[in-house]
């Protein structure tokens, strides 16, 4: 059975009749970001980003800030909805005719929608028009006692009405340096204020609207959060003693707390679990960690620019005519045509409805590493549409920790039903913080035939198998123990195939004269390589292998090339020939490399010892990044 490496990693949310694609609408996101305009903003500066950059002001902190996480999510989360508003603002910009509120906005597009590239365009240059366009003012003065912040809020929470609060992620992340909006006045007045504008956060909050604090700490004063927004946010007891420094104080730290707070895990879809006699519960999966590949191709009008929907209608071979009646499709049967509609085609196709069957348990011993083909799914309990679940799944989480056993269920997805391991994974509290969430991994099970044995096509040709000595067993492990990764995450790397990618989409459509140069983390440390202890190593495990006569430019040393190295030896020999009948840089620049196939596409990187995995765009990417184009 042929394997297709692209497919190896693909789970239940990559499949389009999966559902996911259909459910995905339904778990977005929407997002106001509310950025404080008061002249404070624009007079309080702080050190740049870097050492060697000027002062900044916290308002450009907030507006960069901001900027990139819309260049990020326009990427990863298109489908998510955004709104931007500034308060205490001169001018007035919004559906409730609210003094003090700006919605920046583009043409052909609602206040709250999804991002497009000419919003972050402009945004990209609202400090420079700002004053003249909208303006900044101070939130209460002796003439004027309107509360802004409350209008703010007020927008926002009118911008959010849209979607149900059980289908989407409603979000207000505020941005401001003045830890008391109402410090200029006293009284009964000031109280007022403060009951009123609290009073509406708890409003929005009851509403499923989450509201969160990006503070900026002016130079020399800390931001008090127990002043004012403390009880704005809903924040007591642990959560309010560390809030600041889970925060951080350092400006340099904004973006990364932005990132992780617009980085938040999202249910990928839920899931009922039976237990035993008709007992279900539900929970929720979650995708901890997938690969990233480019986006699907998008067809576009050459004219408007705007995206084409594609349509596809029958008409009738004899007449002509359209045909208006659903297609039926038919399988032949002893010389009659067997005619199926698409409903019971697809009842056909459905060997499970997608729930989870509990089958049985098993000693966590008898799981094995290579079991694991895929990245694996978080689950955790829900009691929205099943009550009690989270009372059952702690008992039965509990158990197998206890126990250490692991439970062996049935997950039927329409695309690829198979067996799964679920392991109960317990929390993990380090500082004060937690850092391993209680839950399952559900790691999905191979079948018969996707494990292989290594040795299969060597005893098939009745060959003797090489093994390793003990002397080349000692040395590979001295050589791992030098060049062991301390620490090491996946997550560390970045691939600088797609970052270049998405830095040429990101030039195309801000219309950037300059592509950012993309470091290359993948490539080897010659520094950390070139150290003494780790040249010895190498080269004992060299010697230890090829034996001291070894030189590199023959490739084996004394040893006879095996029947495997000269097929490969040929196979290159015959990719560099033909590949040398091709102007590749003329291709890659006129934009014909996606008129060559597949077969042709290979013999380049072949010749350049490049990976060959992957469709045919994957592979025309792959060479534009060897190209430097």
């Amino acid at each position: 059975m042929d394997v297709d490496p692209n497919d190896v990693f693909k789970d239940e949310e990559d499949d389009p009749d999966s559902g996911f694609f259909q459910e995905r609408e339904s778990y977005k996101e929407l997002v106001v970001y509310l950025v404080d305009a008061s002249p404070r903003m624009f007079i309080t500066t702080c050190p740049g980003w870097q050492e060697d950059q000027k002062e900044e002001t916290h308002f450009h902190i907030a507006v960069s800030c901001i900027l990139q996480s819309l260049k990020t999510q326009i990427i990863n989360r298109s489908y998510d909805e955004v709104a931007i508003c500034f308060f205490n603002t001169r001018e007035k910009k919004n559906l409730q005719d609210l003094n003090g509120v700006f919605v920046f906005n583009v043409a052909e597009r609602d206040y709250l929608d999804r991002l497009t590239a000419r919003l972050i365009k402009e945004f990209d240059g609202v400090e420079e028009s700002f004053s003249k366009e909208i303006g900044s003012q101070y939130a209460i003065v002796s003439r004027n006692r309107e509360n802004f912040l409350y209008n703010a809020l007020w927008v926002a929470q009118a911008l959010l009405r849209k979607g149900s609060a059980k289908m989407v992620d409603k979000r207000i992340l505020l941005f401001t340096n003045e830890d008391d909006p109402f410090g200029s006045i006293q009284g009964a007045i000031k109280s007022d204020m403060t009951r009123t504008t609290l009073q509406r956060a708890k409003d929005a909050r009851d509403l499923g609207i989450s509201i969160e604090l990006l503070p900026l700490s002016r130079p020399g004063k800390e931001f008090n959060v127990s002043q004012f927004y403390a009880d704005l946010i809903g924040l007591e007891g642990d959560a309010l003693f560390e809030f600041m420094p889970s925060v951080g104080n350092k400006l340099e730290d904004m973006k990364y707390q932005l990132r992780k707070h617009m980085f938040k895990k999202r249910i990928v879809r839920k899931i009922k679990f039976s237990l035993v006699n008709g007992l279900t519960i539900e929970v929720n999966s979650y995708a901890l960690i997938r690969p990233t590949d480019p986006g699907a191709i998008t067809w576009l009008d050459s004219v408007t620019n705007r995206p084409l929907k594609v349509e596809r209608i029958f008409t009738c071979n004899d007449t002509g005519a359209l045909l208006n009646e659903c297609t039926k499709r038919f399988q032949p049967y002893k010389n009659k045509k067997i005619v199926f509609s698409e409903e019971e085609l697809s009842e056909v196709k459905r060997v499970s409805p997608g729930h989870l069957q509990l089958l049985g348990f098993k000693p966590l011993t008898c799981l094995r590493d290579y079991y694991n083909l895929k990245p694996s799914t978080f689950l955790y309990p829900s009691n929205e549409d099943a009550v009690g679940s989270r009372r059952i799944f702690i008992a039965l989480h509990g158990s197998m920790i206890r126990l250490k056993r692991f439970a062996v269920a049935f997950y039927g997805s329409s695309s690829r039903p198979q067996l799964v391991a679920l392991i109960a994974q317990d929390e993990v509290i380090r500082s004060g913080g937690q850092i391993e969430p209680p839950g399952m991994h559900m790691i999905y099970l191979p079948y018969a035939d996707d494990i292989r044995d290594i040795e299969e096509h060597i005893l098939v040709k009745k060959e003797v198998v090489p093994k390793a000595t003990d002397d080349q067993i000692k040395k590979a492990s001295a050589l791992i123990k030098r060049v062991d990764l301390k620490d090491f995450s996946i997550c560390q790397l970045s691939n600088p195939a797609l970052q270049r990618h998405y830095a040429v989409l990101q030039a195309l459509a801000l219309e950037e004269s300059e592509i950012p140069e993309i470091e290359d983390e993948t490539l080897p440390d010659e520094e950390g390589m070139a150290r003494p202890g780790v040249v010895k190593a190498l080269e004992e495990f060299k010697t230890s292998v090829y034996g001291e006569n070894y030189h590199e430019e023959s490739g084996r040393g004394e040893g006879k090339p095996t029947e495997y190295s000269r097929k490969r030896q040929a196979i290159v020999e015959h990719a560099t020939e033909e590949c040398g009948n091709y102007d590749w840089g003329e291709l890659a620049d006129t934009g014909k490399l996606k008129d060559l196939t597949v077969v042709e596409l290979k013999y380049y990187l072949t010749a350049h010892n490049l990976p060959l995995s992957g469709k045919k765009e994957a592979l025309i990417n792959r060479i534009l990044t060897h190209l430097g184009k």
